[in-house]
């Protein structure tokens, strides 16, 4: 018989419902481990109630929104989309709740997780106290995430800003008008979804270009789709103050010629970087090393305290729900057989912003091989030259692929487009199992898919190993065979 929950020693306890903790904990239980999780809050962690889920589904009616704008591009009568930003906020709810099953408690406890609604706190390097419970285990996974950072402005915290943790549930109508504090990947979806949805929008970002981790071409596609859809972005531009009159917001603002501004809207939407969920674990009475940067880990995740792992947000670097799975899965490994440690993944990791076009990447970036030095060619090919991106009118973006400049080895890719984020996988899959675009280039791919823009970069690719001495060579065997 089963001890009760919270008695006896649990095989690994972990902290935290989100991504990285819902696969150790769900991992962990098909395996025949006892596992205990503690979430203090709602089950599906930043991903399902603040992040990837809301954000992409708000995203599907802006898109709509604005095709529906487009419609002479496909031959209609011009014509502009009818909707209440309320219905639409209406419907992405809708959407999440019926994923939301998915991470609940009575699906965990039906896999034989013992699920504590509570807050976790260490009181040694063993033991956690998990609400009226005491839970020891040999093995703790610290996966608490992380949440939106305020930037330290003056009266930004008074004013009451959105972030993503708020805007999908607190907003309720549409705004005539939104500032949106930071120009990476969250500010640049959502500033561009609610300016599809009739919002007047502001970007203010203060570096001297949106995206900063892309390429600046990438970016430049970016931006000007954003500025076509009617937002209004300002680079190079550090906000000085914010304050609330009434139901206005207002920011000051210094442009990069050194002048004073101040910006007006009904809302404010702050996406300036994430703040790891550090504080109130208990961690020095555990004896887990951590900085404001998150829990520090080795390269098997393993905090300062060998028995104790990190995963996802709160153990830093890249802060993707992907990535949060890809520790979870290292963990469980380790954790069940440590000899040899496994190592997480960091050399072939994609990512995607969800704009429109969006931009995915894998790999370094052709910034990045300039900056560290790294010998390479760039194979590229426009969507415009993708037959089936024509018909669709969806020319607008490129598939780039960097190569060792002596061998045909993927070094990274960068794809603008509207279906980057699928795309770019097929270029993953061949850069993680060491094929190069001569692969890529013998595989048959559908006609007319955008997926050919692989194949074409690839074909490109090839074209140019054809040295001026194998043409001639070519050219006699030829003159040959037609005597």
């Amino acid at each position: 018989m089963s001890p009760a929950k919270g008695e006896g020693t649990y095989n690994v306890v972990v902290i935290g419902g989100g991504t990285a903790g819902l696969v150790t904990a769900a991992a962990t239980a098909a395996l025949g481990g006892r596992v205990a999780l503690v979430e203090r809050g709602r089950m599906g962690g930043d991903c399902l109630n603040t992040g990837c889920v809301p954000s992409k589904a708000l995203i599907s009616s802006a898109r709509l929104a604005g095709q529906i704008r487009r419609a002479p591009e496909w031959g209609l009568d011009p014509m502009e989309p009818r909707f209440e930003l309320g219905r639409v906020l209406e419907s992405m709810r809708e959407r999440r709740a019926r994923i939301a099953p998915h991470d609940s408690q009575e699906r965990f406890e039906s896999l034989g997780v013992d699920v504590v609604r509570a807050r976790a706190r260490f009181l040694s390097p063993h033991e956690v106290q998990a609400g009226e419970l005491r839970l020891r285990a040999r093995n703790f996974v610290i996966a608490t995430g992380s949440r939106a950072a305020i930037p330290p402005i003056e009266g930004l915290a008074e004013a009451g800003p959105h972030t993503n943790e708020t805007v999908f549930d607190d907003l309720r109508e549409r705004p005539d008008s939104m500032l949106v504090l930071g120009g990476g990947p969250i500010g640049c979806e959502l500033g561009q979804a609610f300016a599809r949805l009739g919002v007047a929008v502001t970007i203010v970002e203060r570096a001297a270009r949106i995206l900063e981790k892309e390429d600046e071409d990438a970016a430049a596609v970016v931006r000007r789709a954003m500025e076509s859809d009617g937002v209004r972005v300002m680079t190079g531009a550090r906000p000085r103050s914010v304050s609330r009159q009434g139901a206005r917001v207002r920011m000051a603002v210094q442009t990069g010629e050194g002048r004073e501004q101040t910006l007006e809207a009904a809302a404010l939407l702050v996406a300036a970087g994430r703040a790891p969920n550090t504080e109130d674990l208990g961690l020095d009475a555990a004896g887990v090393a951590h900085d404001a940067k998150g829990i520090r880990v080795d390269a098997c995740l393993r905090t300062s305290r060998p028995h104790i792992y990190a995963a996802g947000d709160v153990a830093g670097g890249l802060q993707f729900t992907h990535v949060a799975d890809e520790h979870a899965r290292t963990i469980v490994r380790n954790i069940l057989l440590p000899w040899p440690a496994k190592k997480v993944e960091k050399a072939v990791v994609p990512w995607c912003t969800f704009t429109s076009p969006e931009v995915a990447h894998v790999g370094i970036n052709e910034t990045e091989a300039r900056a560290k030095g790294v010998a390479h060619h760039v194979w590229s090919c426009p969507f415009r030259d993708v037959d089936r991106a024509v018909v669709e009118r969806e020319e607008e973006g490129f598939v780039k692929v960097l190569t060792a400049r002596d061998a045909d080895r993927i070094l990274g890719v960068t794809i603008v487009g509207e279906r980057a984020g699928d795309l770019v996988h097929e270029l993953v899959l061949a850069m993680k199992n060491g094929l190069g675009l001569r692969r890529v280039a013998e595989t048959i791919h559908a006609y007319p898919t955008f997926a050919e823009a692989a194949r074409k970069v690839a074909d490109r690719a090839q074209k140019a190993r054809l040295t001026p001495l194998a043409v001639r060579l070519l050219s006699g065997l030829y003159r040959w065979r037609r005597r």
